[in-house]
């Protein structure tokens, strides 16, 4: 089996090919540049670099949010148009549960952040259970928008050591600090940020488990609305 995967849910604009139990090639930068610049281009690279036939993924693995609009749409508009170009499913990855794939395996609860600004984080408490030969991915927290301060209440009352990663831990490492009342850790470079191995690693999971839609049927989960839309709200209430 192989998973193409994307992410451009945040920062981080990754592809990657997952074939079987391995890696094949990752594509990922963090640097400046919008993903509607780069996420073609990395994918063209990644696909001439492996040889890779395209007629040949099995379906594409996309973070379907939350996080950033504009990143969400791009990559959601990229994987749907490959998706129905080559006639392939798509598997939806909750952004937050393929950042927590990153650390899979780990007895400690995994809390993915991401910047949502005004004091708020995208988050969400996973953990994994042996199950067969590996580990599956169970949600404690479902991923949601929430102050930072009531997310750190709540890890406080589930009383488990807890590792953060994501965007949202340099915004909000001094709140952490101040306000989690649990041992906690904050996963190193390599492993903190978005990664469409993980992305594609967790698809085919999914893709197993019959979870697939069709191209023309994707569209990203939010969570909540956008800035403008917020604003175009309250002045409509004004």
């Amino acid at each position: 089996m192989k998973i193409l995967g994307m992410d451009s849910s945040g920062l981080v604009a990754s592809v990657a090919i997952v074939e079987d139990d391995a890696l094949v090639a990752e594509y990922t930068t963090n640097h400046k540049k919008t993903h509607s610049q780069t996420l073609l281009p990395m994918l063209e690279e990644l696909r001439d670099m492996v040889e890779l036939d395209m007629d040949t993924i099995d379906a594409i693995a996309i973070a379907s949010g939350p996080g950033s609009f504009t990143g969400l749409r791009i990559g959601s508009a990229t994987a749907k148009g490959l998706g129905l170009a080559l006639g392939k499913p798509l598997v939806e990855v909750p952004t937050l549960e393929g950042l927590a794939w990153n650390l899979w395996g780990t007895d400690r609860l995994v809390c993915p952040l991401m910047d949502a600004r005004r004091n708020q984080v995208y988050a969400a408490a996973c953990e994994f259970l042996p199950e067969g030969e590996g580990f599956a991915l169970h949600t404690v927290i479902p991923q949601t928008p929430i102050d930072i301060e009531e997310l750190l209440e709540k890890l406080t009352v589930l009383g488990r050591p807890v590792t953060f990663l994501g965007d949202g831990v340099p915004v909000y490492r001094e709140a952490i600090r101040a306000h989690c009342g649990v041992p906690y850790a904050l996963a190193p470079a390599g492993s903190n940020r978005q990664r469409a191995a993980s992305v594609a690693a967790l698809g085919a999971v999914y893709f197993r488990q019959g979870r697939i839609v069709p191209a023309a049927a994707h569209s990203p989960v939010y969570l909540r609305k956008s800035q403008a839309e917020q604003e175009a709200g309250r002045r409509q209430q004004s």
